[in-house]
């Protein structure tokens, strides 16, 4: 079983008096549906659990509902187990497709005694068309693919050796040769597996790739569908251009979207509401240029440039041919990986909290990501996947220029080549195995 550490915020919802239905977002595949029934069937003594797509019925009679009393009547006919106060939890799947759940959630957790869990994908776009949201009435917890410290645990590592990482990191100090090598290792896998529960499972139980790359498949054609099922007309032809442009568009050597490469698009203001739809599907994640390595980031950011990372960097990898991809786990390779490793640390950074920036400009270059912390520090990261980590003259010329507020500057890369230390600082630069992004935020 796959351990996901997403499952200690069920645990607080569940110890929380103020008796909010949970809400459980996130993109498709990413085990919403598993942790969620696994959890309910962990704590409660009964479970009543609906999932809307495939429950026709269920759905069609949930959707015709008048009010609370109306749709827990509904409940209780459709519902095979008896509903007791105090000792039943209701999970209500693929609640997108049922908006009149979510209308009347604030009614059902202010009357009944049951505790309430609602789980969907493509939340962030369908919720929008509901007109009464229950805020203040539901904790909402996103689910991101396996990060790499989960990837690590489900191939079999213990989470002290991460302990022993994160102590590396506080002092500063090199990774010990042994440890080092065996993260090196889990990282390339990493970079082919991904993160989509289901990919990895099959990954750990038989190392096949052309297992994991059909499922991985499987699953990039489910997005494409759920593009043609649930965007808007209007935007369907471009969205479907945009999500197979992605991993093109991060072949390159400058990995901005081109928006000139869509067809009959002339300015981004055309296509601005598309890249929106692809993130808040949980598709897609935008990382936005500012215009300055400034405090507050925010208020430089240009959101007519940017870049586009796949939601999981298995998924990204699947749509390259496998030859190509054998160049991961081979050192020194003159295969250009640099999309494919920044994609891997967008996502490490996404699912820790950080909204994804960078920093380009004609003068200076360009800094991979731009990290903004809760007290307003700026971190400068550049991510490597080449031999000559040591040559950074964008992150050179930011650090010595005074008006910029740049806090920290670390660069990411498979360190310790030759006799070098696998963690050691030069000047303003910290020099970090890539796998710590993992620990970035942590």
């Amino acid at each position: 079983m796959l351990v996901r550490r997403v499952l200690a915020a069920f645990h607080e919802w569940l110890a929380d008096d103020g008796g909010k239905a949970l809400l459980v977002t996130g993109s498709r595949q990413v085990g919403k549906s598993f942790l969620t029934n696994t959890f309910a069937r962990d704590n409660f003594s009964r479970v009543v659990a609906f999932d809307l797509l495939e429950q026709p019925d269920a759905r069609d009679s949930f959707n015709q509902a008048t009010n609370a009393a109306d749709l827990m009547l509904r409940v209780s006919l459709a519902s095979d187990v008896e509903l007791v106060p105090g000792q039943t939890v209701v999970i209500f799947d693929e609640v997108q497709e049922c908006p009149a759940v979510v209308s009347f959630i604030k009614f059902l957790v202010q009357k009944y005694d049951y505790r309430f869990i609602l789980s969907g994908s493509l939340l962030g776009t369908r919720l929008r068309a509901i007109p009464s949201l229950p805020i203040g009435y539901v904790t909402e917890l996103k689910m991101y693919p396996l990060d790499f410290q989960e990837f690590c645990q489900a191939c079999g590592v213990s989470a002290e050796f991460f302990d022993v990482l994160q102590q590396c990191l506080d002092d500063l100090r090199p990774v010990p040769d042994f440890i080092y090598d065996r993260f090196i290792d889990l990282w390339h896998r990493y970079l082919l597996v991904g993160g989509m529960p289901d990919a990895v499972a099959h990954f750990v139980e038989t190392g096949d790739m052309d297992v994991v790359r059909r499922i991985q498949g499987n699953i990039r054609q489910l997005y494409a569908q759920d593009i043609v099922k649930y965007a808007p007309d209007e935007l369907r032809l471009i969205l479907a251009d945009i999500f197979q442009l992605i991993p093109a568009q991060l072949s390159r050597q400058n990995r901005r979207f081109q928006i000139s490469d869509l067809r009959d698009v002339k300015r981004f203001t055309q296509v601005d509401q598309h890249f929106l739809w692809l993130e808040a599907a949980g598709v897609a994640l935008p990382t936005y240029n500012v215009s300055a390595p400034i405090f507050p980031l925010l208020a430089g950011v240009k959101r007519n440039l940017f870049k586009l990372y796949s939601s999981d960097v298995g998924l990204l990898n699947s749509a390259f041919p496998k030859t190509m991809l054998s160049g991961i786990l081979q050192p020194n390779t003159a295969i250009n990986l640099g999309g494919i490793y920044e994609n891997a640390v967008a996502q490490e950074l996404h699912s820790k909290g950080y909204a994804l920036r960078y920093f380009s400009s004609k003068k200076i270059g360009e800094l991979d990501f731009l990290l903004e912390d809760a007290s307003g520090q700026i971190t400068a990261l550049e991510v490597k996947s080449g031999v000559s980590y040591r040559t950074h003259a964008a992150l050179d010329k930011a650090l010595a220029e005074p008006k910029y507020t740049i806090d920290r500057a670390f660069v990411l890369a498979e360190t310790g080549r030759g006799a070098r230390p696998n963690i050691e600082t030069q000047g303003q630069v910290t020099y970090l195995p890539i796998f710590f992004a993992a620990l970035l935020g942590s």
